[in-house]
C-alpha cells in the first residue's frame, strides 16, 4: 500500500526526472523497489505524470492558447505528427512495456544506452533551427526517438532533445521543443490507463496519495522544465550522460547480484 508520504517522495523524483534527462520511469521504479512497492507499476507511474503534465500546461500556458486560437496551425499539426509514433508503439505492445515497468528487467542496459547516445549528441555541432524553422520531418523523426523512451530507462527528455540536436535546432530550442511534444505523449498514457482506476484492474494504491503524488510531481516538474531550458543553453549534456552510465552499472551490479 502506498502511503501519502512515499507518494509525496516519488512525485519530487516523477517531477525533477521528467524534464532532466535521466528516466523519471527508471527512477521510478528504484523508488518503488527502495520503498518496497514492487506491485506499483504503470497505472502510478502514469498519473505521476499527470503532476507533470499539469506543470507542462502551466508553463507553455501561452503556446496552448495559441493552439486553442488556432487549432488548425502549424504548432498543432507538428505536436500530431511527433506524437503518432509513440501513440502506434504504445497501442501495438501497451501489455508488454507494463510488464517490464513492473519488473525493471531491462533498465540497467537503457540507462547505459541513454547515456551514450546524449554523449555523442552533444558533440554535435551547434544547429540554428528556431521553434518557427522546425519541420514536419523533423518532428517525425523527433517523435519516433520519443517512440523509443516508452521502455522504463530510456529518458524521453533525453532522447527527444538528442533527436532534436541532430535535427539541427539549437539547444535551447531542442530543449523546448521536446518538453512540449511530452504533453500529447503524456495524455494519451493517462487516457489509456486511466480506466483501472475505476474498473477495478489497478494496484492497490489509494486517491489521496496519487492527489499527494500528483501535486508533488507538478510542482518539481515546473521547477525542472524551467531550470533544464535555461541550462542546456549554454552547458553541455555530457554530465547527465556520466550519471545514467553510472546508475546503469549499479542497476546491472544489483540485478546480476540477485540484489534487485
Amino acid at each position: 500500500m502506498l502511503s501519502k508520504i512515499e507518494a509525496f517522495l516519488l512525485g519530487i523524483i516523477q517531477g525533477l526526472t521528467e524534464f532532466l534527462p535521466i528516466s523519471s520511469t527508471g527512477h521510478l521504479y528504484l523508488g518503488r523497489n527502495l520503498f518496497g512497492l514492487e506491485e506499483a507499476g504503470l497505472l502510478l507511474d502514469t498519473m505521476l505524470h499527470l503532476g507533470t503534465l499539469l506543470a507542462v500546461f502551466v508553463f507553455y500556458r501561452y503556446e496552448f492558447i495559441k493552439i486553442l486560437k488556432n487549432p488548425f496551425g502549424k504548432l498543432t499539426f507538428l505536436l500530431v505528427v511527433g506524437t503518432l509514433p509513440a501513440v502506434v508503439v504504445g497501442l501495438l505492445f501497451e501489455d508488454y512495456f507494463d510488464e517490464i515497468s513492473k519488473t525493471g528487467m531491462t533498465i540497467g542496459w537503457e540507462f547505459l544506452i541513454t547515456g551514450t547516445l546524449m554523449w555523442f549528441a552533444d558533440s554535435i555541432k551547434n544547429g540554428r533551427k528556431k521553434m518557427d524553422d522546425i519541420s514536419y520531418t523533423d518532428a517525425l523523426v523527433i517523435g519516433s526517438f520519443q517512440a523509443a523512451a516508452i521502455f522504463p530507462a530510456i529518458s524521453r527528455s533525453g532522447l527527444t532533445i538528442v533527436a532534436a540536436l541532430w535535427r539541427k535546432l539549437d539547444r535551447e530550442t531542442a530543449a523546448y521543443f521536446s518538453f512540449l511534444l511530452s504533453t500529447p505523449a503524456i495524455l494519451g498514457a493517462i487516457v489509456l490507463q486511466g480506466k483501472d482506476l475505476f474498473s477495478g484492474g489497478s494496484e492497490t494504491i489509494s486517491i489521496q496519495a496519487l492527489l499527494i503524488g500528483i501535486i508533488s510531481a507538478a510542482i518539481f516538474g515546473y521547477i525542472a522544465v524551467k531550470w533544464m531550458i535555461g541550462y542546456l543553453k549554454n552547458h553541455s549534456l555530457k554530465p547527465f550522460a556520466i550519471y545514467v552510465w553510472l546508475m546503469g552499472l549499479v542497476v546491472l551490479y544489483f540485478q546480476f547480484t540477485g540484489q534487485f
